[in-house]
């Protein structure tokens, strides 16, 4: 079946590339990217503009992250590369027999239940610690501006924000009452161009300026948290923030065509776009808007996707081995099962796996690819009362089958959907990458990277390149831009 969709920008692109010297930063709203700039301006380096935009986009695009949500970084810094995982865990009362006995048959989308420990503020404050020049509570000044002052919405965000009412209020619950309190104007969502301003969100960035981000995981916002989980049934509770911090971990790799391509480890889905890769090392490809590219790619995705969905969760319940999952035997034994047809695809056995993306850069070289999301739009639609805290949705990727990988457990990572990328070549940085939309993002992975390197597009022009997207089963999505007789 095939879907098409609206796409922005025609290919070729009717964008122009940008170019600037002394750095740059690349984010979905630009009242974002100017807080980066404008810390890069004091004398801040690529990972403290990484952090001012990446808390201007909790308020000015809550649609698509928030302080309750989820973090990964790539950063490259002297000459090496740097892995962050800022993936919170499941709360320790939270367990499959509690989801069942509250009449769930699958974790829920909002509400309580899906509710994971926020992770996003603890990457911000361990890539300050690690990596920045400036005061940690200098970079989310711009972030409180915004929030304070207020910030007229986007058109897209808008419109997004509209959605999200809609949905809550199809599936409002009292525990949803201070989501609507604290995001909406005069009981409704706000319009394009309209101000809106969160002075609840401002006072809380306050808080985790003043504290490097302490006071959510072992300060006052944690025991208001508790308290809150607590009094409106909830499963969250301080002991769970308390034990968590952000991660430094080792990036994982594949060389594709003379260059290395960089994804965070599991239990994010960036093993899904090295796999890809390495399936499709071992054709040549001469055309990129050709049906047998297409379709070779397509298929190729669908073989690694399902081995993904099968495989890939918290690193310290995975079954398999990710060297084996991106080892030349099985790459060729799942190559070997690309023929003429497309085909529903199932996993194999190697042993016989709402967001926003930033990127920034400096003069100094350093480099950083981020991105953050509360998962689903503004997330479960829990908000700690002014606060203007929005808890993400993230377990709802949990399983409710004690036998699947990726089953619900204490404590326990789930299958994530956001994931960084970065490009290197003999050991030199190229840059960083990444693409925006859940599980759209390891196949915008692959078709960046063969865009630039297979088909020699400059990086403007592989972004605005139409896109396909394999929907599951038989079901292709192809971007309104592309060939219509390519996609007959």
């Amino acid at each position: 079946m095939l879907k098409f969709s609206a796409h922005q920008y025609p290919y070729p692109s009717q964008r122009q590339s940008v170019f600037a010297r002394r750095g740059m930063v690349a984010a979905s709203q630009p009242l974002a990217a100017q807080a980066g700039i404008e810390v890069m301006q004091k004398g801040g380096n690529a990972i403290d503009a990484a952090i001012a935009t990446a808390a201007a986009l909790t308020v000015v695009e809550p649609t698509g992250c928030g302080i309750g949500g989820d973090a990964f970084a790539l950063v490259w810094c002297k000459g090496q590369l740097h892995g962050l995982n800022a993936n919170g865990h499941a709360p320790a009362a939270l367990s499959i027999e509690a989801v069942k006995a509250a009449g769930h048959a699958q974790m829920p989308m909002y509400g309580w239940t899906p509710v994971t420990v926020p992770g996003c503020p603890s990457a911000w404050a361990e890539l300050s610690r690690r990596f920045g020049k400036l005061p940690f509570a200098q970079l989310l000044q711009p972030a409180i501006s915004l929030a304070r002052d207020g910030f007229p919405l986007s058109p897209v965000v808008a419109h997004q924000w509209q959605i999200a009412f809609e949905e809550f209020s199809e599936h409002r619950d009292p525990v949803m009452d201070s989501w609507f309190q604290t995001f909406l104007i005069d009981g409704r969502a706000p319009k394009a161009g309209e101000l809106f301003r969160n002075p609840a969100q401002a006072s809380t960035l306050e808080e985790l300026a003043a504290t490097e981000c302490e006071s959510l995981y072992r300060g006052a916002l944690a025991q208001r948290l508790d308290a809150h989980a607590r009094a409106t049934g909830g499963y969250l509770r301080a002991q769970d923030l308390a034990g968590f911090r952000a991660q430094w971990v080792d990036p994982i790799s594949v060389r594709y065509r003379g260059y290395d391509v960089w994804e965070i480890p599991p239990s994010g889905q960036g093993l899904v776009a090295l796999m890809t890769l390495k399936i499709l090392e071992g054709f040549t490809f001469d055309h990129r808007d050709s049906q047998l590219t297409w379709h070779r790619q397509l298929e190729a995705m669908k073989l690694a996707y399902s081995d993904g969905l099968h495989h890939i969760t918290d690193p310290d319940h995975m079954r398999v081995a990710v060297a084996d999952l991106l080892s030349d035997r099985y790459s060729d034994q799942r190559r070997a099962l690309i023929g003429d047809q497309a085909q529903t695809p199932q996993p194999g056995d190697p042993q016989a796996s709402g967001t926003v993306y930033l990127a920034t850069a400096d003069a100094e070289g350093n480099m950083v690819s981020f991105i953050q999301s509360n998962y689903h739009g503004f997330g479960s639609g829990v908000v700690l009362p002014d606060s203007g805290l929005a808890l993400q949705n993230r377990g709802q990727e949990f399983s409710l089958d004690p036998t699947h990988a990726n089953c619900l457990a204490a404590g326990k990572k789930t299958f994530h959907t956001i994931i960084p990328g970065f490009l290197t070549k003999n050991d030199q940085p190229v840059g960083p990458f990444g693409v925006m939309g859940g599980y759209m993002q390891p196949q915008g992975h692959v078709q960046m990277v063969m865009n630039l390197v297979d088909f020699d597009l400059n990086p403007q022009a592989a972004l605005d390149a139409p896109r396909w997207q394999w929907l599951g089963g038989m079901k292709i999505g192809i971007e309104q831009g592309a060939s219509r007789d390519l996609a007959a």
